[in-house]
């Protein structure tokens, strides 16, 4: 740039005036400025001439001979330092070498030089542009004329210019090149030939007429012995890679793999056979490695580029490649004289064929290649099976006929039976020497390899179904499994590697819900064949018998530990379900993982103090280490089983519920996935162990809700220290802030009534005269304290947000109080009405002596809908809430606020209490259809008929003053009958005087009180109601105290009398009609049904009747039997409603066993809560899961409408059932009872016995 004249700016200027005219159209039509940069920014990728435009010829000229000499020496280093590493890609090196180039001298100063050339040659075309204008078209022409003569002469006056060096090549030096490449001139000559070639812009020497003649030379030299001379042609190769467009680069490329393809067919060049190996010192094998290797780097690349280009040039690139890879030489009779094809090579430079996972990746390629495979290249196909075939025979020495049928046949193999032969690969491969390292044999060893296949195929979920889902397969897996069992010989090479790999497959298809149901059931899930032969059940005993340490194949090796946890896996993805953990049941793997998990916690406690030997103390680290990685193995697995409502009864039977869940606590802290093949977090086993008392205690002692309570005070009253003064938070729109909303659904996921009985039960606010500001609650109590009861300046003063604080605790206890027992609870022990209703009192205006006013803001609108809400008690049609929210227009709020009780009679429903129940007469005509018969049986069956015809054809009907007649006459006879009675006789013969003085709990008594105020609203009870309610309640605890044991727990629930209020009881007092006499024969009667452990929760509390292992967990059959298998059937019969709540982080477990506890009050009216109890009466307890099945496939919608809100719980919780009506579902529980009547009534029967 130092002898830039005159002339050179004249040329400079022409150049620019051809790229603007080119481009003039483009540029005109740009709407703006900003535009028109875009365009000659990107016209590289919008202009296919870009390459032939002079300006650009001469900048990538004048680039190459200022910085090519550097790029080429940073390309080498790069190269050379890569060698002893995993190679890397195109990308990887030009980033590399694009930087350094960047960052050197030479490329400042040549930046430099190039602006102030630029800025001279603007400058003068600004100056001259019109008279340029004029004259453009006509010096146009001369310069086309004169380029050949001004460009291509050596001999020029001002050659010495870097202006005038060649940035044309022309034909004239092509031909001489050719010339000077014949093999008959001398090296030298050849050698500046070639320099010369590589000089020179691929874009000119594509381009030239010569091209293809030239392709042919460089094809030819590519055979020179001469490996500089090789070399050299492999650099214009690769130079052109990596410079050039798709469609000139395809060229190099046809013209490299047509070469290979003929190298590879001809008898001249020494290809070496299987028997000799590959000699990586022989200087021929460098070579063409080399070129095999280059040809590899360009299919790797390819795909990130050519869907920008016509299909053609890729199908072109596909046909080269597959017609090279098709190459075959005639074989011998030998296996050992087999000479290498190219394939062999290539899986020499890409062992894993990454080229051709990236080519089936996008549906635009993979297209073109399996067209091309199925239409001309089969045999590609083919020849890959017979590859793996043969690789089985010398591993197996034995026939393929046992598994494939003859290696001839290889086209006639279907998709199962390449997933059997890579089955059976995986277990007879021979292990790697010990020396190898073990990044090598993860990699490649071939059951790695052929692992990683079948590992791609189970999480594509059709390819799975397709190739994997079936007993052919399955039973390939579990072979080796089986003849382990038996004491039979497997293989000779089945490793403990391989078992990790087999269980790792099974772990894959077992987390696939077909995947799972293959295992479980078979492909035919009504077949006769034994239960115990499906896959669950093998995988099950092999994996007892490891944990049993009963199989000694393996014993003392130290892969041991690995292969059980790699089984015990398995068996997680299975008993995770309910259905699994059926099906796993009779095992008691629980049992024997719980063993293992003691044996190793001793082990790990006795692990000896390091000494300062070196040795030792890496040996005894390792060995802890290992220890410490098995235990929590263990207890990560029994973790599991808390997935599902009877496999939580089992982990707690276990007594390691409160290691389990500190473990699973550290793992929630350090923010790590629950487990590897879960899709979803930690909210559901949360949600199902807080669901029982031990659960909840042990979450309380593991930190778990200290950490949530914590983290939600941060959110709600700390904010973020480090930009509270710079960038103050917004005020939140919504009541409860976004940053808050996870912490209050972990709170609602927390506080069913078994957990908040145990956490809060008996115990007092703390009620301070001071808090500090720095004082954070810890626990449940510290909540109630600070955000929901504030009745003291003291807790107003230590809020921050005092307003939103509070509305966050109000609505807390407004879900919570859905729980009728949690509700009387904190009632009875922290008047939790009086309070709001005294802090509405002092929320009042007074405007006169007689007129005052309340305050609305938010807090008093929430806490009248609270006060509502835990003082009325109705389902959807009976009650009605005020909104939370203020209306638009002159009056916000019309619902009127109240400081004392009675509530207004606004919110009492008048349809409901103006309901007049006439429908005796025609019950009575129903009673007089139930004739008596002879046979009971009959009878029994009769009345089961009838009562189902009525409740489809007119439901109405069973309400009334007859229904108890039609329950105590049909109670009656079932007591009668030996086959129906579930629980023995029990004889009773205590007096109202006996039982007067007797207590009563303060939660019982608060709902008597409840239960009589709904009663005397639907008409049905009396003022004098209360005593007798009273009695009756005092006559079924002293009558279920005489089949109770008496048992030492640290569980409040257990301690005592049932926690709760028997709201049954208190349902049929009222469907009695406060008949306290009817009311307890009728229970008396009842107590000796089934249906009476499930429909009437005290009658199991503590009793005598079920294992002691039951009754120490303090959980009701109610949850590990009836919810279980409400989780089982939705998962079936309603599979979006169970997604949506895994996906909400929320057990149906829970709200169902709320339901079911309160039987549905608050939640069903009056008529349909009768319509359950008869129901369950009449047909069995089995209909309590149908009925809430049924109320889910009502809820779809809006169970899923609120999985997309994300506050399903809430919803569950707080809303009533409306429109559900258990008569319209009523043909649709009959079919669940024909679908699943014998397993659940079964399991229901087993509830005295539970199978553990």
């Amino acid at each position: 740039m130092a002898h830039f004249s005159g002339e050179d700016e004249v040329v400079m200027q022409t150049m620019l005036r051809q790229l603007f005219q080119s481009v003039k159209e483009k540029i005109t039509g740009a709407p703006s400025l900003e535009c028109a940069e875009e365009i000659l920014l990107h016209l590289e990728e919008t202009d296919e001439n870009f390459h032939n435009y002079e300006f650009v010829k001469y900048l990538r000229q004048h680039i190459y001979n200022t910085l090519g000499s550097m790029i080429e020496e940073e390309m080498e280093k790069w190269m050379s330092n890569q060698n002893q590493d995993e190679e890397s890609g195109y990308d990887t090196v030009v980033q590399h070498v694009t930087k350094r180039t960047q960052e050197s001298k030479e490329y400042k100063e040549m930046m430099h030089s190039l602006k102030n050339i630029m800025m001279v040659v603007v400058e003068s075309m600004i100056n001259k542009f019109e008279e340029d204008e004029v004259r453009s078209q006509e010096s146009q022409k001369k310069i086309q004329k004169e380029k050949s003569n001004s460009y291509c002469t050596d001999n020029c006056s001002d050659s010495d210019s870097s202006f005038n060096q060649s940035y044309k090549f022309c034909q004239g030096k092509l031909q001489l090149i050719l010339d000077q490449l014949e093999p008959g001139q001398p090296k030298e000559v050849r050698y500046e030939a070639l320099q010369m070639l590589c000089s020179a812009p691929p874009s000119d020497v594509l381009n030239c007429e010569n091209w293809t003649t030239l392709c042919e030379k460089l094809t030819m030299s590519l055979s020179d012995p001469d490996p500089v001379f090789s070399d050299r042609i492999l650099k214009f190769y690769a130079q052109t890679f990596t410079l050039s467009p798709l469609h000139m680069t395809k060229e190099i490329y046809t013209s490299l793999a047509k070469y290979l393809k003929l190298y590879f067919l001809s008898r001249e060049n020494h290809i070496p056979t299987l028997s000799t190996g590959i000699d990586i010192s022989n200087p021929n094998v460098i070579c063409l490695l080399k070129k095999v290797r280059l040809l590899n780097e360009y299919q790797k690349e390819a795909p990130s580029f050519w869907i920008r280009h016509p299909e053609k040039y890729m199908e072109e690139i596909v046909e080269n490649t597959l017609s090279l890879l098709s190459v075959k030489h005639d074989q011998g009779h030998l296996v050992s004289q087999k000479i290498l094809d190219p394939i062999y090579f290539f899986a020499l430079v890409d062992t894993k064929a990454v080229w051709f996972k990236k080519w089936m990746h996008a549906y635009y390629s993979r297209t073109a290649v399996l067209r091309l495979l199925e239409k001309k290249y089969k045999s590609l196909i083919t020849t890959a099976v017979q590859q793996c075939v043969q690789y089985f025979e010398l591993c197996e020495a034995m026939q393929i006929d046992e598994i494939l049928g003859h290696s001839k046949h290889c086209d006639l193999v279907s998709l199962t039976d390449l997933v059997v032969l890579f089955t059976q690969l995986i277990y007879y491969s021979p292990s790697c020497p010990k020396m190898t390292s073990a990044a090598h044999l993860d990699n490649y060893s071939p059951a790695s390899m052929v692992t990683e296949v079948l590992q791609i195929l189970c999480d594509q979920k059709e390819c799975a179904v397709e190739c994997l889902y079936n007993n052919t397969v399955v039973e390939a897996l579990l072979q080796p499994i089986h003849n382990l069992m038996k004491g039979t010989k497997t293989a000779p090479n089945c490793s403990e590697t391989a078992l990790i790999h087999i269980a790792d497959i099974l772990a894959r298809i077992a987390s696939i819900e077909e995947g799972l149901t293959l295992l479980l059931y078979g492909e035919n899930m009504n077949s006769s064949g034994e239960k115990s032969s499906t896959g669950a059940h093998i995988i099950a005993q092999f994996s007892k018998k490891l944990l049993d340490e009963d199989i000694s194949i393996f014993s003392g090796s130290e892969m041991l530990p690995v292969v059980k946890g790699a089984f015990i896996s398995v068996c997680r993805q299975i008993y995770g379900t309910c259905e699994g953990l059926q099906v796993l049941i009779p095992y008691s793997l629980h049992e024997s993982i719980a063993k293992a998990w003691k044996k190793t916690s001793l082990q790990s406690e006795r692990t000896p103090t390091p000494v300062k030997c070196l040795e030792s103390v890496s040996s005894v680290s390792q060995e802890s280490q290992n220890l410490m990685a098995w235990e929590e193995n263990l207890l990560d697995d029994l973790l599991n089983f808390a997935a599902t409502p009877k496999g939580l009864l089992f982990l707690q039977r276990t007594g390691a519920i409160n290691e389990c869940l500190t473990f699973m606590f550290n793992r929630y802290a350090k923010k790590l996935q629950i487990s590897r093949h879960k899709k979803f977090g930690y909210g559901v086993l949360v949600t199902q162990v807080s669901s029982t008392a031990a659960g909840a205690v042990a979450l309380q002692s593991s930190g778990f809700i200290n950490a949530l309570i914590t983290e939600l005070w941060a959110n709600l009253e700390c904010g973020r220290d480090d930009v509270r003064v710079t960038h103050p938070r917004s005020t939140p729109v919504d009541p409860i802030d976004r940053s808050c909303q996870k912490c209050f659904l972990g709170l609602v996921n927390l506080l069913p009534y078994p957990a908040v009985y145990e956490l809060v039960g008996n115990r007092e606010l703390p009620n301070k005269a001071e808090y500090s500001l720095r004082e954070v609650p810890t626990c449940v109590i510290d909540i109630i304290d600070r955000l929901i009861l504030l009745n003291s300046e003291a807790k107003i003063r230590s809020l921050f947000n005092y307003e939103q604080s509070h509305i966050f605790g109000l609505r807390l206890l407004g879900v919570v109080c859905c729980d009728l027992d949690t509700l009387l609870l904190l009632e009875a022990q922290y008047q939790v009405s009086e309070v709001l209703l005294n802090a509405q009192e002092e929320n009042i205006l007074e405007n006169s002596e007689s007129h005052r006013d309340f305050i609305i803001d938010g807090l008093s609108v929430e806490r009248n809908h609270v006060l509502v809400r835990i003082n009325l008690i109705g389902g959807p049609m009976e009650r009605i809430l005020p909104p939370r929210v203020l209306q638009k227009g002159d009056d916000p709020y019309p619902w009127p606020m109240f400081s004392s009780y009675p509530l207004p009679n606004c919110y009492l429903s008048e349809v409901t209490k103006n309901a007049d129940l006439k429908q005796d007469n025609d019950l009575g005509k129903l009673l007089l259809c139930f004739k008596m018969s002879d046979k009971q049986t009959e009878w029994i069956e009769n009345c089961r008929k009838q009562f189902c015809k009525m409740m489809k054809a007119k439901p109405d009907i069973i309400s009334g003053s007859a229904l108890p007649e039609l329950l105590e006459k049909f109670v009656l006879h079932l007591s009668e009958s030996p086959s129906e009675c579930y629980f023995p006789s029990v004889e009773y013969t205590a007096t109202d005087a006996n039982v007067k003085n007797e207590s009563l709990s303060s939660v019982q008594q608060l709902g008597i009180k409840m239960t009589v105020r709904y009663g005397k609203f639907l008409n049905l009870l009396k003022d004098s109601a209360e005593n007798d309610l009273t009695l009756v309640l005092k006559h079924c605890e002293r009558f279920l105290k005489q089949q109770q044991v008496p048992i030492k727990s640290s569980l409040l629930c257990l301690q005592g009398s049932y926690a709760g209020h028997d709201w049954f009881v208190s349902s049929l007092f009222m469907i009695m009609c406060g008949d306290k006499e009817k009311t307890f024969r009728f229970l008396h009667q009842f107590s000796r049904l089934l249906t009476s452990a499930f429909l009437w929760l005290p009658r199991l509390h503590i009793s005598r009747y079920l294992p002691a292992d039951t009754i120490e967990s303090g959980i009701h059959p109610i949850y590990f039997c009836s919810t279980h298998y409400i989780e089982m059937l939705l998962k079936v019969e309603v599979p979006l409603v169970f997604s949506a709540f895994h996906m909400s982080g929320f057990a149906p477990s829970q709200i169902c066993l709320q339901w079911i506890t309160q039987c549905f009050w608050n939640y069903l009216d009056w008529i349909e809560i009768c319509h359950y109890i008869a129901t369950c009466v009449f047909l069995g307890p089995d209909y309590q899961v149908y009925i809430c099945i049924a109320i889910f496939k009502h809820l779809q919608q809006d169970i899923l409408q609120h999985t997309q809100t994300q506050d399903l719980q809430v919803f569950l919780k707080e809303e009533a059932l409306h429109g559900f009506r258990v008569s319209d579902y009523f043909e649709y529980m009959e079919i669940l009872e024909q679908n699943y009547r014998p397993v659940v009534l079964r399991d229901m029967r087993n509830v005295r016995v539970q199978s553990t």
